[in-house]
């Protein structure tokens, strides 16, 4: 409904007669309020030009909304995980209000609304004369004027200086005569701007209804469970009741001695009731409507609005991840703070990647695995998944129960993500443990490395020097790591090392390479410290010794199942702005972390991880299959356990660990599910169940024959050498050389017995051979077959020796041996033991 326009000479007429009432005039003037103001508030109209200095446009700002973020299952319907507000409102046209809520405004605020210019001559007469004569105040705010001074609070509340805000709201609120003047003068522009449906449509979007509900259609949803478009008429009555003097008259405080249940709600009653009779009195009801309402009891139907991740169940740390990107992201202002307010005061509808049903199936496997608590082990357990090639999150979950509260309610809550980063509301992170070695093994490929080149990788008390670019040769001293399952270690290759995951043969590896450079491969992959301090490069580290968020650990999988190409994760598809337009997300970005051909042959050692080394548990137990790689990892003293691995489409991480306090030892704690060890290994399987069946995967590209063998060399034979010349025989045909030690032979003492790849066998150039020397103690058992059992003692002489006879029917071989054990030409240590077995023929038979 459009504004209704006066002539300017019907409102002088009209006005001649309040003039000559001088004593009104008078107190007119007494507050401020000047006759020719009066003249502009009847008519505001562009034919009067008394007052073109006065502003006229009073912008209608976007007013602070509900943002929320939602998931989008398979069937593609929104489901909302949470909503954020400072002010809880919900703007809607007037056409979704009912004719009860906009009479009930105009009835009960200001009944002159479609007929006066923006100011009610009058009410402000009937204030104004209350305050001169000391008499019972009374309202006489139009609702355009209260609209005004909603307005003005409004643009004090998306301030974020504090005291900035605080001081435009005392200006906005001063309960002066000149503020009042203002507010005036800014109700006539608005109704020279704005149509009379327009100004009550704002109206009743942005007037407060107690506490944090601002705007009808909030209200009705929190006091009475319905809609603005819903709403009866003595529901309608009593929420614009509430306008008046909202914490007065508020429906949400049952044990209120005035306005409480047990009296009826009477304060909002007695409102309720005055707005009724005004409506019935202007014609808006009839009697039958006025007096069934007015016999109706007030009963709120109060429904709690939700805001904050705590809403998001299980998704709640995921949620938790998404406003700290909101936080971080240019796209929502240029600070934190202004971001913040802009996401909780702008409306936004935030659509995720979450995945609902990888999502549950992360949460119920570590549900049925990891408990929430245990005793005196902060356990904690963690998964998340990213989809390849995109770096989209799709899940996030752990074994806590998310809470906003400063202090936790019990063990089982926290609000610390432990998925992702400190700065992303996260933890300090976690040692990966050996899932890192992957960050060396694409170093190895790298640098020309081949997976079958062998290393020195025994055990050492001290692993002398390593390369460091950065910072120039480092030694670690006395750092001496063992094997997890004790493994001697000696000369494993790169491959072997990489499935059976021996720490001794990473060392091995990382002394031919740079320990910088191994940080810097990592480093491509998107992997830091959870802390924000840059990745340590020590020897340690190649273990898997910086904390590290499981997050960080899943795109850096992500990277290698999508041939070496990592994606920076995001978790938000669409936005959608509060006027319905797409506001653009942020987006990730990917970059090549390795050649493909390096991806591919990581690729190669990482399936062999899965199908025949340390995690063939998880792979035997993922049901459908696709081609996955994986890594496990295991920190010192069982600490904290790992599982990581991808198919070519979703990269999962897994991880069981100690959060605070006490370091149990995994292998000796035993959950409901069984050990807490190996709890890794029935989460992920879980979970990538879900993902193979849903996503599917491919064959990994195949690695280049180099990569795997490398150029093949045969190995020298330097047996019968001393230990020095074969050192620069096996150096000067492109080995490395071990010492493997002495050992025993029956060659001469000093010189060299054996070698590792033997010689005359085939190895990768650059792989190491491990020599030993003889100790001289043995010799090669010489051969008594066919000898008499007396001739084979004396030839024997040295050797204790064990007899049996075996039936023969050749004559010739009666008391001959017939055989030996060890055989004839086995170096075998004076002393020992040789087993023959001497002939016997068959009685002659009777004569």
């Amino acid at each position: 409904m459009g504004e209704t326009k006066r002539t300017f000479s019907g409102v002088i007429g009209g006005l001649v007669g309040f003039v000559a009432m001088s004593a009104v005039a008078g107190l007119l003037i007494a507050v401020g309020i000047t006759p020719a103001l009066a003249i502009s508030s009847l008519a505001a109209s562009s034919t009067i030009n008394a007052f073109e200095n006065l502003p006229n446009y009073l912008k209608i700002d976007e007013l602070s909304q509900v943002s929320t973020i939602y998931a989008v299952p398979n069937s593609g319907v929104p489901y909302e995980l949470a909503s954020f507000y400072d002010q809880n409102r919900v703007e809607v046209p007037l056409a979704a209000m009912n004719l009860f809520v906009q009479d009930a405004v105009v009835a009960g605020e200001d009944p002159r609304f479609r007929e006066h210019g923006g100011i009610d001559l009058q009410g402000t007469m009937r204030a104004a004369l209350a305050k001169f004569t000391g008499g019972p105040t009374s309202g006489g705010s139009s609702v355009t004027q209260q609209y005004v001074k909603n307005v003005l609070v409004q643009k004090c509340e998306v301030m974020p200086d504090p005291d900035e805000l605080q001081a435009c709201f005392e200006e906005a609120t001063d309960p002066t005569e000149e503020r009042k003047l203002k507010e005036m003068r800014l109700a006539i522009g608005v109704e020279k701007a704005y149509s009379k449906d327009e100004i009550l449509q704002g109206y009743l979007n942005i007037t407060g209804f107690g506490g944090t509900v601002y705007g009808i259609q909030a209200a009705a949803e929190y006091y009475f469970s319905a809609t603005a478009a819903t709403l009866t008429l003595p529901q309608a009555a009593s929420l614009i009741a509430i306008v008046n003097n909202p914490e007065k008259f508020r429906l949400d405080e049952p044990e209120s001695e005035t306005n409480g249940a047990a009296n009826g709600y009477a304060a909002n009653k007695d409102r309720r009731d005055y707005i009724l009779r005004e409506m019935l009195k202007h014609k808006k009801i009839n009697q039958a409507d006025y007096d069934a309402a007015v016999a109706s009891p007030i009963e709120p139907a109060i429904t709690e609005p939700s805001t904050g991740c705590q809403t998001a169940g299980g998704a709640a740390y995921f949620c938790d991840y998404v406003t700290y990107q909101l936080k971080t992201d240019p796209t929502f202002g240029a600070d934190e703070d202004t971001r913040m307010t802009n996401f909780r005061r702008g409306g936004y509808q935030i659509y995720t990647t979450l995945d609902i049903e990888l999502q549950l199936a992360s949460e119920a496997a570590i549900a049925e695995n990891v408990p929430m608590t245990f005793e005196d082990w902060d356990v904690g357990a963690v998964a998340t998944s990213v989809e390849v090639g995109t770096g989209r999150v799709l899940t996030m979950a752990q074994n806590k129960i998310y809470t906003q509260l400063e202090v936790a309610p019990g063990p089982e809550y926290t609000g610390i993500n432990y998925n992702t980063d400190f700065n992303q509301g996260g933890s300090l992170g976690f040692q990966p443990g050996s899932t890192y070695k992957v960050f060396t093994l694409a170093e190895w490929l790298k640098e020309g490395h081949p997976l079958g080149e062998r290393v020195d990788s025994a055990r050492k008390s001290n692993w002398g020097t390593f390369q460091d670019y950065c910072d120039g040769p480092q030694n670690f001293g006395a750092y001496n790591p063992r094997n997890d399952s004790n493994e001697a270690g000696r000369n494993y290759s790169a491959l072997e090392s990489t499935i059976d995951s021996i720490n001794t043969g990473f060392m091995g590896m990382a002394k031919r390479l740079d320990l910088c450079k191994i940080r810097d491969t990592a480093e491509s992959f998107g992997v830091h410290r959870a802390n924000g301090d840059p990745l340590e490069k020590g020897a340690s580290s190649v273990l898997g010794t910086n904390e590290i968020a499981p997050l960080s650990m899943a795109v850096a999988f992500a990277g290698i199942a999508n041939k070496g190409t990592t994606c920076t994760p995001i978790v938000i598809d669409r936005i959608i702005g509060a006027d319905g337009v797409e506001i653009p997300a942020p987006v990730s970005t990917c970059t090549a972390s390795v050649e493909p051909e390096v991806a591919a042959g990581m690729a190669y050692a990482m399936e062999r991880v899965m199908t025949q080394g340390s995690a063939g548990v998880s792979y035997r137990n993922t049901s459908p299959r696709s081609p996955m790689i994986g890594k496990t990892g295991t920190t010192d003293g069982s600490k904290d356990t790992w599982m990581s691995g991808a198919s070519t489409k979703v990269a999962t991480v897994v991880g069981v660990v100690s959060v605070t306090g006490f370091d149990t030892n995994q292998r000796n704690v035993y959950f409901d599910s069984g050990q807490a060890a190996t709890a890794r290994h029935r989460i992920w399987p879980e979970i990538m169940s879900v993902a193979n069946a849903k996503y599917g995967g491919d064959e990994f590209e195949q690695a280049a024959n180099n990569l795997i063998r490398g150029v093949q060399v045969t190995v020298p034979d330097v047996r019968g050498q001393s230990v020095d010349a074969a050192r620069e025989t096996i150096e000067a045909a492109g080995f490395g050389f071990l010492d493997g030690g002495v050992t025993d032979s029956e060659l001469p003492a000093g010189t060299v017995s054996r070698s590792d790849p033997a010689g005359g066998a085939s190895t990768s150039t650059g792989a190491t051979v491990t020599v030993y020397s003889s100790n001289g103690s043995q010799i090669l058992l010489p051969n008594v077959v066919g000898q008499s059992l007396d001739q084979a003692k004396g030839t024997l002489s040295g050797f204790g020796v064990v007899a049996s006879e075996q039936p023969v029917t050749d004559a010739s071989q009666n008391g001959k041996v017939l055989s030996m054990a060890p055989a004839a030409g086995t170096p075998t240590a004076p002393g020992g033991t040789v087993t023959v077995v001497v002939g016997k023929s068959a009685a002659a038979p009777p004569g």
